[in-house]
């Protein structure tokens, strides 16, 4: 019975021995353990070579074209003021090559509406509205309900329940904060293609001029206005001028700008000098 049982483990033991792996086998052919020819040799390094290249040919080639297309996302087209294109720009990637921050955009929009309220609004309380402060009627035996003056808040002309005065809405938010929201608004007007460097050495400043430059352009709607334009210029600039009667067309001075109106904007025109502006707020 013993030897019985001795035999069966032995076959369990032959039968449940896996194959050799080829990296095993592959690395005892080079180190000659196994007796095997020189023809043997030279097909398992083959095989061993070509599952390598096959590997290194997958993963790095789509981060190689990953790479490009952000490298040629960072160089923008410049044209003149008659819509002609008269050189090429590079962009920061500080600036308009970070990744995208949904939240940060978020948040940096709702504080900038929150500044953007005066917090004015004022109503009277029925201690502020003008009126008796006798009792109206008796406390007991009219069969009505009980009141005590006719400036309370279910009467007409009296006070108002709860009612809004002047607060401070302002909100604050961190300065590292508040440009990596505009860097991440900028990034993403740029993959969208909706950012264009314009080059306005030679304008006159007439606002007939810049009106056939946005229509060169392509950036007026089907009505023949402006679809939303910001300029962002950099001090004194000959469009704050031209572009004042033309409707759709918003000016911002580069140090300046922010997250929402980056974000509200259809098309951005970057003035070719502004781009180093906005560069030298975020190294502040």
């Amino acid at each position: 019975m013993k030897d019985e049982k001795i035999v069966k483990k032995a076959v369990r033991k032959t039968t449940v021995k896996k194959a050799p792996d080829s990296a095993k086998v592959a690395a005892e052919v080079f180190e000659e353990k196994l007796p095997v020819t020189a023809e043997k040799k030279t097909q398992v390094a083959a095989k061993t070579s070509t599952k390598v290249t096959a590997k290194m040919s997958t993963l790095p080639a789509e981060k190689k074209t990953k790479t490009k297309e952000t490298q040629m996302g960072l160089s923008l087209k410049v044209y003149n003021k008659s819509g002609e294109v008269s050189g090429e720009v590079n962009l920061p990637e500080e600036v308009f090559g970070v990744k995208v921050n949904k939240t940060l955009m978020a948040q940096a929009v709702r504080v900038y509406l929150a500044n953007q309220r005066q917090g004015t609004q004022s109503t009277k309380t029925r201690g502020e509205v003008r009126g008796s402060t006798r009792k109206i009627y008796r406390q007991k035996g009219t069969g009505k309900a009980r009141h005590g003056g006719v400036r309370a808040p279910i009467f007409v002309g009296g006070g108002v329940a709860f009612a809004p005065k002047p607060r401070d809405h302002s909100l604050k938010m961190p300065q590292k904060m508040r440009k990596g929201a505009l860097a991440s608004a900028l990034t993403q007007q740029l993959k969208k293609e909706k950012i264009v460097v314009l080059d306005v050495a030679d304008s006159t400043g007439k606002t007939k001029e810049l009106y056939t430059t946005l229509k060169t352009l392509s950036l007026h709607n089907k009505h023949g206005k402006a679809d939303r334009v910001l300029f962002v210029f950099e001090g004194e600039n000959i469009l704050d001028r031209a572009a004042r009667n033309i409707d759709g067309v918003t000016l911002c001075r580069a140090n300046n700008l922010n997250t929402y109106e980056v974000l509200v904007s259809h098309h951005i025109v970057l003035i070719k000098s502004a781009i180093d502006a906005i560069a030298k707020t975020f190294e502040k």
